[in-house]
Order: C-alpha cells, then sequence, then structure tokens
C-alpha cells in the first residue's frame, strides 16, 4: 500500500489516535500530532520507535485560529501536508435528553464537530496544493439513533454531514473526505466503563487505525464521500 507521505493526526495521544499515529509512522510518513497535556505528547513519545518523524503541539482545536496555528507550524516541520485524520472526539451519554446536564450538548458539539470543522478549515488550503485526503470519525451508536446520547449522536451525525460536504466541494480539486464509523472501539477505558460488556465483537483500535490509512494513501483514490461501517472484530 501507498502511504501519504505527511499527516496531521488530531487526538493522536487518544487510543485510536496513538495507533493511526502509529500506523502512519509504519509506512514512512511523517506524523504531526495535536495535544492537550505535556503527559499525553511524554507518553506518546516513550512508545515511538522513531521520533525524528514525530511533531507535536499543543492546540485546542475546537478554537479555528489555535488549529490554524498548529497546522501552519505542523506544515513547516514536515515539508508539506497529504493526510488529515481528525479523530480527536469525546463521548457523553447522561441519559434522556431532558435529564441530561444544560453544557452537555456544547461539549459534545464542541469536542466532536467544532474540532473536525476547524481543523478541516486550517488543513484544506494545504491539501488543495497538492491534493490529499482526510478522515473523520463518526459512530454507530449515532446512526442507530443515539438513544441516551442525544448531544453525541447529534455532534457525530454533524461530523457525517460535513464530510460529506466537503467530499461534494472538494471532489474535482483533488482532496477527499471520508468518514469512518467505529461501533464500541475495544480500549482499557471502554473495558473499564463496560466491565460486563461482551468483549468479543468490539474493534480493536489497530483494525480501524488500517482502514484509516488506507483511505489516506494514494490506494483509495476513486473513494470519496463514504461513510463506512467498522463494527467487527478485526
Amino acid at each position: 500500500m501507498k502511504a501519504p507521505k505527511a499527516v496531521v493526526v488530531s487526538g493522536g495521544t487518544g487510543a485510536l489516535g496513538r495507533a493511526v499515529v502509529s500506523a502512519a509512522l509504519d509506512a514512512g510518513a511523517r506524523v504531526a500530532v495535536s495535544y492537550r497535556t505535556a503527559a499525553e505528547w511524554d507518553a506518546l513519545l516513550a512508545e515511538t520507535t522513531d521520533p525524528s518523524r514525530l511533531f507535536g503541539a499543543a492546540a485546542d482545536l475546537a478554537d479555528p485560529a489555535e488549529a490554524a496555528r498548529f497546522v501552519e507550524a505542523a506544515v513547516a516541520a514536515m515539508g508539506g501536508l497529504d493526510g488529515v485524520a481528525a479523530i480527536a472526539g469525546a463521548y457523553a451519554g447522561s441519559g434522556t435528553f431532558e435529564k441530561a446536564p444544560p453544557d452537555e450538548w456544547e461539549r459534545m458539539l464542541k469536542a466532536n464537530l467544532a474540532t473536525a470543522a476547524a481543523l478541516c478549515r486550517a488543513t484544506l488550503p494545504h491539501l488543495l496544493k497538492g491534493g490529499g485526503s482526510v478522515v473523520t470519525v463518526g459512530s454507530r451508536t449515532a446512526e442507530a439513533g443515539g438513544a441516551g446520547a442525544a448531544a453525541y449522536a447529534v455532534s457525530k451525525m454533524g461530523v457525517v454531514a460535513l464530510t460529506r460536504a466537503l467530499a461534494a466541494e472538494n471532489r474535482t480539486r483533488g482532496v477527499r473526505f471520508n468518514c469512518v464509523s467505529p461501533g464500541t472501539i475495544d480500549t482499557p477505558a471502554n473495558r473499564a466503563a463496560m466491565p460486563k460488556s461482551d468483549h468479543s465483537d468490539w474493534t480493536p483500535p489497530s483494525s480501524i487505525a488500517r482502514l484509516v490509512l488506507f483511505l489516506l494513501s494514494p490506494d483509495s483514490a476513486p473513494t470519496t464521500g463514504a461513510v463506512i461501517p467498522v463494527d467487527g472484530r478485526g
């Protein structure tokens, strides 16, 4: 598989993000990661075999100005950009819509939709220079209706709508946009949160990362505007 040469990964210090970073580095790409705390960045560096190809900077990507500064620094460090993995996000499901905390709505829209939108806006001018690919992350839970997690579901379906709109806008401009839609990801945090659940059909982050890398690569060139379910054991 042909690999992208320079990739930005938001949420690169989380479970899925680390898997994407690892897959991209193993494929020979240079990778830029945004992070919120120095401890997150240090932990990522500690498990990276070749930190010379890894760039990191603290940034709140929900803030368009911070997103733009991070992307400019990342592109300068990597010498270009041809792939973006918009992995950053969060989950909250506090019960029925009327009982959820009032701030849950804004928190989910910021964590999931605003970060994806700001990152796409900041990276698109660079991708348009030479072409490239963007992969976002939706949710099978949201597609199923999102009962008990309305704010999360709306924010994730917003990511899907954004992905499809940008795919249509950029179809003839050399930049592709696709979305992966995971079910429950097999992470330590999810196992801790749902200890009595059956983990046998949860999807490992590494399996999702391989799909993300394929969608970022030139090998997936005919594919844009797709929302791809990822909810089986890999």
